[in-house]
């Protein structure tokens, strides 16, 4: 987490405030946002979105949101153990929504003492923010090492 970087154009948008952001405030509904996002051959079905909603309600998976003009546009969830943020997905009707709710995202749980966040695939957009793939030896190391600390989303 600590290579995290926002790129010049995101930096200029969040100068500007475009978006207010939570985190926690509708975590069902950036489930489903994500769903609606991935529609053909979704994995987020209505079993998963209940089976992590009760884990949401036990303080194991949390969501930052983003809103505009009072209506949810974008947003990212995942699953926390210990130090580990484990993200699952992130959803955008309205452009860079999604990258403002993962910057927001990194910097609550750097502050919050998280040492590993896990984004199951590098893809292009994460890789403007410094994601890198490790070995499985590392992760596992690193994992290890997470999983004891004590920190709170």
């Amino acid at each position: 987490m600590n290579r995290f970087h926002t790129p010049r154009s995101l930096a200029r948008k969040l100068r500007r405030n475009v978006f207010e952001v939570t985190r926690d405030k509708a975590f069902r509904r950036v489930m489903k946002g994500c769903a609606t996002r991935h529609r053909a051959g979704t994995w987020i079905g209505q079993e998963f979105i209940e089976a992590y909603t009760r884990l949401h309600k036990a303080g194991h998976a949390h969501s930052v949101e983003c809103w505009q003009s009072g209506e949810l546009v974008g947003g990212v969830y995942g699953v926390t153990a210990g130090g580990l943020f484990a993200g699952e997905s992130m959803f955008h009707s309205v452009s860079d929504a999604s990258k403002v709710a993962l910057h927001h995202l990194v910097h609550h749980l750097l502050q919050r003492g998280f040492t590993l966040f896990d984004i199951q695939m590098v893809t292009p957009i994460t890789r403007q923010f410094g994601a890198v793939e490790i070995s499985r030896e590392d992760y596992l190391k690193r994992l290890e090492a997470a999983v004891e600390l004590r920190c709170s989303f």
